[in-house]
C-alpha cells in the first residue's frame, strides 16, 4: 500500500481544496500519472501517483479542504482492477447499447490546447479552465462549452468566507434579480491579504508624472531590430523594471521588509509583476531583475504572463518578491493608489499614457504623459525616501540613456 500525500504547497500555504479527481476507486494508475488537482490560495497543484497500481481508496472527496501534510488516497501496488459485477456490467452495456462491454470514460488530457475563441470567452466570463467541461476532442474546450458553463449555477466553493459587515435588508423584487456566487479560494485570499496589508502597514501613496516621449522615441527607433535579434517585442515594462532596480539601489528601504523588530535589507531585486487573469490578480516574480538586461526581462515577463493566464504558475514563481510593479494602464486607468503586496514595503503603479498639455522651457506643448503612484510602508520608508525613489524613476524614464550609464 502506498499513501497519496498532499505535495509541498510552499511557504505560507497551510491547506488546499481538492478540486478534481481524475481517477476513481478501482482505476489502474501508473507512476507519475495525474490523480487529482488541488486548489490553493495561490495556484492549482496537480498530484501525481507516487507508484503504479490500483487506486484502492479516496480519503478526501472533491470540494473538501485538506492540510498540507494530509493523505489524499491509497494505492495498492501491483494489484489488478477489481472485476465489475456481472449485473453492473450488463446495465452499463445496455446503457451504451453494446452487449458484453462497459462504457469507456477516458480521463481528460491536461495538455490539450483549447479553442482560441473559448479562451477569449472564458476570460470575458471570468471562468477558469477547471470550471468548464470540454466537449471537443480529448476534452478540448469549445466556445459553446464556455456558454454552457457560464449559464450553469455556480458550484459551491470551500473558500474561507472573509469577514464582512452584515448585508442590509433587500426587497423581494431586488433579490429576485440578484445572483449569489461563492468566492473562489483565490479571490477570498486576495481580499484577505489586501485587507491585512491595510490593517498592518502604515500605507501612504506619493504621486508624480513622467513624460514618456523619450522612451517612446527610443522604442520606435529600435523595436524592429530588438525583436529581430532577441525574438521578443520591446515593451515598456523592461524600462520600468530597470528604472526601479536603479532607484532601489539608492533607496534600499523601499526594497526591504519588517520582520518583528528587525528590518531586512535585501541586496537583490526580485521584481513582482502584477498580472490580471480570469481567476484574479496574481504576482509572478522576476528573480534577480537587477542583474538582467532588457531582452532577458522582456522574455521572462512574457513567459510568466502567459503561464499566469493559463493557470500554470508554480508556487515558487509567485514567492519571494521584494518589490512590485502594477500596470493598471493596460485597462485604461488614469490614476490609482495601489495596495502593498505584504510583506513588501513598496509597490509602483503605472497608468495610462495620455497626451496632455505641459510646459517645457516656458512653452505649452503636447506630450505623452503617465501618472506614477508609489505606495509604501511609512513604518520603514520615510517621505524623503519615497519621493527620492519616485523622482529617480521619473528621471530614468524621461532620459533612458541614464539607465545605460547606471546614473
Amino acid at each position: 500500500m502506498t499513501d497519496v500525500m498532499v505535495p509541498a504547497l510552499g511557504e505560507s500555504v497551510s491547506e488546499a481544496t481538492v478540486s478534481t479527481w481524475f481517477k476513481k476507486v478501482g482505476d489502474v494508475v501508473k507512476q507519475d500519472e495525474m490523480l487529482c488537482e488541488l486548489e490553493t490560495d495561490k495556484v492549482s497543484v496537480e498530484v501525481p501517483a507516487p507508484a503504479s497500481g490500483v487506486l484502492a481508496e479516496i480519503l478526501v472527496q472533491e470540494g473538501e479542504t485538506v492540510a498540507a501534510n494530509a493523505r489524499l488516497g491509497i494505492i495498492s501496488e501491483g494489484a489488478a482492477a477489481p472485476p465489475a459485477k456481472p449485473e453492473t456490467k450488463a446495465k452499463e452495456a445496455a446503457a451504451v447499447n453494446s452487449p458484453g462491454a462497459g462504457p469507456e470514460t477516458p480521463a481528460p488530457r491536461k495538455d490539450v490546447e483549447d479553442a482560441p475563441s473559448a479562451k477569449k470567452a472564458m476570460a470575458e466570463a471570468g471562468l477558469s479552465r477547471d470550471q468548464v467541461q470540454g466537449s471537443g476532442k480529448d476534452g478540448r474546450v469549445m466556445k459553446e462549452d464556455v456558454a454552457k458553463a457560464a449559464s450553469a449555477p455556480a458550484a459551491a466553493s470551500a473558500a474561507p468566507a472573509p469577514v464582512s459587515v452584515p448585508r442590509g435588508p433587500v426587497s423581494a423584487d431586488d433579490a429576485s434579480r440578484e445572483e449569489r456566487v461563492k468566492m473562489t479560494r483565490l479571490r477570498a485570499t486576495i481580499a484577505r491579504r489586501l485587507k491585512d496589508a491595510q490593517n498592518t502597514a502604515a500605507m501612504l501613496t506619493t504621486y508624480n508624472e513622467v513624460d514618456m516621449s523619450g522612451i517612446m522615441a527610443l522604442r520606435n527607433e529600435y523595436k524592429d531590430a530588438f525583436e529581430k535579434k532577441h525574438g521578443v517585442k520591446l515593451g515598456f515594462m523592461s524600462f520600468f523594471v530597470k528604472a526601479c532596480t536603479h532607484a532601489l539601489k539608492e533607496v534600499p528601504e523601499v526594497n526591504a521588509e519588517i520582520d518583528g523588530g528587525d528590518i531586512i535589507y535585501k541586496h537583490y531585486v526580485h521584481m513582482g509583476v502584477a498580472v490580471g487573469t480570469p481567476s484574479g490578480l496574481v504576482v509572478p516574480v522576476v528573480r534577480d531583475a537587477d542583474q538582467m538586461g532588457f531582452a532577458a526581462i522582456e522574455k521572462k515577463i512574457a513567459e510568466l504572463g502567459l503561464r499566469a493566464r493559463d493557470g500554470k504558475l508554480s508556487m515558487a514563481e509567485m514567492q519571494g518578491g521584494s518589490f512590485t510593479i502594477s500596470n493598471g494602464g493596460v485597462y485604461g486607468s488614469l490614476m490609482s493608489s495601489p495596495i502593498l503586496n505584504p510583506p513588501q514595503s513598496g509597490i509602483l503603479g503605472m497608468h495610462k499614457i495620455q497626451d496632455r498639455p505641459v510646459v517645457v522651457n516656458g512653452q505649452i506643448v503636447i506630450r505623452p504623459m503617465m501618472y506614477l503612484a508609489l505606495s509604501y510602508d511609512h513604518r520603514i520608508v520615510d517621505g524623503k525616501g519615497a519621493v527620492t525613489f519616485l523622482v529617480r524613476v521619473k528621471e530614468a524614464l524621461e532620459d533612458p540613456r541614464r539607465l545605460l550609464m547606471d546614473l
